[in-house]
């Protein structure tokens, strides 16, 4: 009997340390969610490129309010509110009949992503550039690791700048680039 009285108390030390750690845990991670959703720098970035670009059909009509990465197409960090991604891909191949909508996006690419410094991927493919060049300064984000403007409808040369893109890991350039 001598022998179980003295384990409950060491039963009760275990118990109580391993609470604490798990309190400690959730308390860590629940300081480590961003609460206040994107950077501001980069939602006016965001919206300067907006301001650039043609949308006929309202595609980035979502872009509106405090919180960019709540808008359609834009996927910020969870820890920091980062933007890391933006997906402005168009969402219908040009063998689709979409009823008379266009859903290219097109127009000029603003050089307000640069304000975007931890994008490490851009998806603008199967949009509609009508010809205009790759921008140079795309070889200037530098954190990319995925680029997609296939299909897009650029012109030009492909900017030599693209070769500074050290950390890139897919690029697709393929299908409707016009001379």
């Amino acid at each position: 009997m001598k022998k179980r009285c003295r384990q409950l108390p060491l039963f009760s030390l275990l118990c109580a340390l391993v609470l604490l750690q798990a309190l400690k845990l959730g308390f860590c991670y629940q300081n480590s969610k961003v609460v206040a959703g994107c950077m501001e720098a980069e939602k006016k970035a965001l919206l300067k490129f907006k301001g650039g670009l043609t949308d006929p059909s309202g595609r980035l009509s979502s872009w509106v309010g405090e919180d960019c990465c709540a808008w359609r197409g834009v996927i910020c960090d969870n820890r920091t509110g980062n933007v890391v991604k933006l997906k402005l891909q168009n969402p219908f191949s040009s063998n689709i009949d979409t009823g008379g909508m266009v859903y290219e996006l097109g127009g000029a690419i603003s050089l307000s992503l640069l304000d975007l410094k931890y994008l490490r991927y851009l998806d603008l493919s199967q949009n509609n550039f009508e010809g205009r060049r790759i921008p140079d300064f795309f070889g200037s984000l530098t954190k990319l690791r995925y680029l997609n403007l296939s299909g897009s409808s650029f012109g030009g040369v492909i900017p030599p700048s693209l070769g500074n893109l050290s950390r890139l890991l897919y690029l697709d350039l393929s299908d409707k680039f016009l001379d």
